[in-house]
């Protein structure tokens, strides 16, 4: 099998994936149905910032907690309960669409429901990806699970596009809810003795602390951890600009944002593709990645036509999702065992979480100024942010070198160390040769003090062989 498909030989993350590609299709039909729900039920700029915050707020809340379950528990059972209630949560908005009694409230409460399922789903289900394949797979397959997302950004926001003008938004919620049927028989299907389950954490107070402590002293997990909350809070704001800028700014239609969205998705699908073949990825890349998304998103908005805003929408989309695959496979490489559900939950939180934080701001800025102003804003953001991590990379890793001349008394001192060590070798082995041996019993850095009447350094006692020892 091809190398950029290595993973997809195992049987299990072969179910996994072809679940997830069918579900995702599902979930961002919803997410593009849901968006212009917001827009016909009268709301605008802000009030899309506030659904995608709630969605993302559940995860602020109980993001940390939900990494210690995933530490404790059987990743797979965990997903079966997330999965079926996110289908049930789908199945509600469909209804209440279809009856006509949806309002922008139910529509809040809903986005709520779905985000705290999410923030028990989403640290589980990224660290079950290495029971499935293993370490030595793994960036392959966060690579593949990257494309599988994307493919689906790309098929299901056009087809939502289409659909909503068809059948209408309650269908296209309908159709979310029976999605999550294609991950429920494909976690069932798996063979639970090719998986490598982590051995589990005992219960025991202090987890979520020794957790954050964990991430905190080690910096290949904490720098990557904290430039995704700058990108995350500032640049990934796409559903409130994109949407807004099909509608307001090209005078589209829902078939216009579901384009733009699927546009993005593309050169996402293209980066993440190119992620595949890469064995592992390098600090290097990650915040290369993240400035030269910073610099697109900004140069995005304000290309002046349609047609060129879209295309630009294609190497944006590369650049972040190399970013965010780098930033996934590092910190999930770099994570021990039995600490992967607690770091992942925290990048999780830390990568949707601070979702909520941004969103109302960019959709502030974009309803205010437009929403070339909030691309702007946010893609410059994101520059900067990668440009601080580099330079404290860099200054991390220079060497530390002294401008003090070396003081001549610790020269001399060490030359006498070295003296008197040369010295005590020559003494052993002279008594070695006469049937004596020499004990030492102080640190060789104190044995250019002075030497004992025996001949031996200060320090150390000589014994002849078979004879009882006697001091210096």
């Amino acid at each position: 099998m091809s190398p950029t498909l290595r993973s997809l030989s195992v049987r299990n993350y072969r179910l996994f994936a072809a679940g997830q590609l069918v579900s995702l299709m599902g979930t961002w039909m919803q997410l593009t149905a849901q968006d212009w729900l917001v827009l016909q039920l009268g709301g605008g700029g802000l009030a899309l910032g506030g659904v995608l915050a709630l969605q993302f707020l559940p995860v602020l809340l109980f993001g940390l907690y939900a990494g210690v379950l995933a530490d404790r528990y059987d990743k797979r059972r965990v997903l079966l309960a997330t999965q079926t209630s996110a289908g049930l949560v789908a199945l509600t908005l469909a209804i209440l669409t279809a009856t006509g009694v949806v309002t922008l409230p139910l529509v809040y409460v809903l986005a709520g429901l779905l985000g705290v399922v999410q923030a028990f789903d989403t640290p589980t289900r990224q660290a079950f990806i290495v029971e499935m394949v293993g370490r030595d797979d793994l960036p392959n397959a966060v690579a593949l699970n990257s494309v599988t997302f994307n493919s689906a950004r790309i098929a299901g926001p056009a087809l939502a596009g289409v659909l909503i003008g068809v059948v209408g938004s309650a269908a296209v919620f309908g159709a979310n809810a029976a999605s999550y049927l294609a991950v429920l028989a494909a976690l069932l299907a798996m063979h639970r003795d090719e998986l490598r389950p982590a051995r589990p954490v005992r219960r025991a107070r202090g987890q979520l602390r020794e957790g954050l402590r964990y991430v905190v002293s080690r910096r290949e997990l904490l720098l990557p951890i904290v430039l995704v909350g700058f990108i995350g809070a500032l640049g990934l704001n796409f559903p409130v600009t994109l949407a807004l800028a099909a509608r307001y700014e090209f005078g589209g239609s829902a078939a216009t944002y579901g384009t733009l969205v699927a546009t993005l998705a593309l050169g996402s699908l293209i980066g993440a593709v190119l992620a595949a073949r890469r064995a592992r990825p390098t600090m290097r890349l990650l915040v290369g990645a993240a400035f030269a998304f910073g610099l697109l998103e900004a140069t995005t908005g304000v290309m002046p036509t349609l047609a060129s805003f879209a295309v630009l929408l294609v190497p944006t989309g590369a650049a972040i999702l190399t970013f965010t695959t780098a930033a996934n496979a590092s910190v999930q490489m770099a994570a021990g065992e039995q600490m992967r559900g607690r770091v992942m939950a925290l990048y999780i939180l830390v990568f949707l979480g601070t979702t909520p934080l941004g969103a109302p701001l960019i959709g502030w800025l974009s309803g205010s100024f437009g929403p070339r102003v909030g691309l702007i804003v946010g893609g410059l953001g994101s520059a900067v942010a990668a440009a601080v991590i580099a330079w404290l990379l860099r200054r991390a890793s220079r060497p530390q070198i002294s401008t003090q001349p070396p003081d001549a008394s610790d020269s001399a001192a060490a030359s006498r160390a070295r003296h008197a060590t040369r010295r005590s070798r020559a003494v052993a082995a002279s008594g070695s040769a006469s049937g004596v041996a020499t004990r030492c019993t102080t640190p060789r850095a104190a044995l250019a003090r002075a030497s004992g009447p025996s001949g031996a350094p200060a320090g150390c006692s000589a014994t002849g062989t078979g004879s009882t020892p006697r001091s210096s």
